[in-house]
């Protein structure tokens, strides 16, 4: 007796109808027709059946602040960090697991397993961020695996307290080291900012995912700061940039030098297009900038890129729903991927290349992984992504954990 059958299920490059059969949250057989009994059976009637999703990049314990403070006006970056220091003085770990429950909750329900958070740590925030969001990851285990990332978005040398809460961080049990090297006084200290976070991440045998270059100005150079120090240590593959906004405004030559760099230490970046898209290019005249990265550019050099949901409801960003399809259409817009084998990248992106970010040895769609899946109201990738196509079914290990039936009356 199998745990689940899914039956008739269209999987990704498979022109035939397969059956998935699990069995103790792993699967067990792919075929044509699996026979087999099982306590749970589930007729996927043809639509697309995939790995779940998963979430590289956002910030559990500042989403959803925004409902607590309505009226604040953002402009740019810098307002946004500005505002959200007020926010701070507030947080409490039953704030944190109560906004953040709902964006887990939501995510969950888009078909999202798996989640990587950064969290501040700053002499505002303290150690509570890291309590907060630990809180929701022992909320949820079982159901959405939560990574802590030990990020000290005000700096370090500014700020020389966030140094101590990071190492805090990492011994009560944070999963990687970020870093913010773009937000110092000169480049010398955003050098000594980085020194120090590799340092940390090696002592806790950890990844590095910083915030790199979270700007349009073409001046700030940390991107190739932070692959020169994973290339010097050789922590390669074990490193992740999100944003890279200045590498877009960079001239053509030094953007090529330093993503050779970035391919060459075998780092990922991860881009941010809702919050990026926002904040960037403020001071533009027409033409604006994008705010994004060189997304096809550092694809073709072969380094991993994926996208994140970054900020959610917050002083960074007003929207935002914890929803992969919609960020992948809204990526597809951004970065004007709209061939088809771009379409199916966008798709890799909320999937197997995030799970190699955050180094997920159990997943996909094959025998033997976790059963970890998602049957979404559609036939394939780009019907989903186009129509933000509802999960009827979301599936941990085996057990169904979400499920969605929409009713429609159209009268005309």
């Amino acid at each position: 007796m199998m745990q689940m059958l899914i039956k008739n299920a269209k999987l990704r490059n498979q022109s035939d109808l397969m059956d998935v059969a699990v069995d103790d949250g792993k699967i067990k057989e792919i075929g044509k027709r699996v026979l087999c009994e099982a306590d749970t059976v589930v007729d996927a009637e043809g639509r697309l059946v995939t790995s779940s999703f998963i979430e590289p990049h956002i910030h559990l314990d500042k989403n959803n602040v925004l409902d607590e403070m309505p009226d604040a006006k953002v402009v740019t970056l810098q307002d946004a960090i500005d505002i959200q220091a007020i926010a701070k003085k507030n947080y409490s770990v039953e704030r944190i697991v109560k906004r953040g429950s709902d964006v887990v909750n939501r995510a969950i329900v888009n078909g999202t397993l798996n989640i990587r958070s950064h969290i501040d740590l700053d002499d505002v925030a303290g150690i509570v961020t890291y309590d907060g969001v630990a809180a929701l990851k022992e909320k949820y285990k079982g159901v959405c695996d939560i990574q802590i990332v030990a990020f000290p978005q005000v700096g370090l040398i500014k700020c020389p307290m966030a140094k101590e809460l990071m190492e805090e961080a990492m011994k009560r049990g944070a999963d990687v080291v970020g870093g913010m090297p773009a937000n110092e006084n000169s480049p010398d200290d955003s050098r000594e900012h980085v020194k120090f976070c590799f340092d940390l991440a090696e002592k806790y045998d950890a990844d590095v995912d910083m915030h790199v270059d979270e700007t349009d100005d073409p001046f700030y150079r940390t991107l190739e700061m932070v692959a020169d120090e994973a290339l010097k240590r050789g922590y390669i593959g074990r490193v992740t940039a999100g944003h890279t906004c200045a590498l877009a405004a960079y001239d053509d030559h030094y953007a090529s030098y330093v993503i050779e760099k970035v391919a060459k230490a075998g780092m990922r970046i991860i881009t941010n297009p809702p919050t990026n898209l926002v904040l960037e290019g403020r001071n533009d005249k027409q033409p604006i900038r994008r705010g994004i990265t060189r997304v096809k550019e550092l694809l073709a050099a072969g380094v991993t890129v994926c996208f994140g949901q970054d900020n959610l409801n917050d002083t960074f960003y007003p929207f935002g729903a914890a929803n992969s399809l919609q960020l992948a259409n809204l990526t597809g817009h951004a970065a004007q991927m709209t061939a088809p084998d771009e379409i199916e990248k966008l798709y890799d992106m909320i999937t197997v290349d995030a799970a190699k970010i955050l180094g997920l040895e159990d997943y996909g769609l094959e025998i033997g992984k976790n059963a970890n899946l998602v049957i979404l109201d559609a036939t394939d990738v780009r019907e989903a992504i186009r129509l933000d196509s509802d999960r009827l079914y979301v599936i941990r290990k085996g057990k169904v954990v979400a499920q969605t039936e929409r009713e429609t009356k159209l009268f005309i």
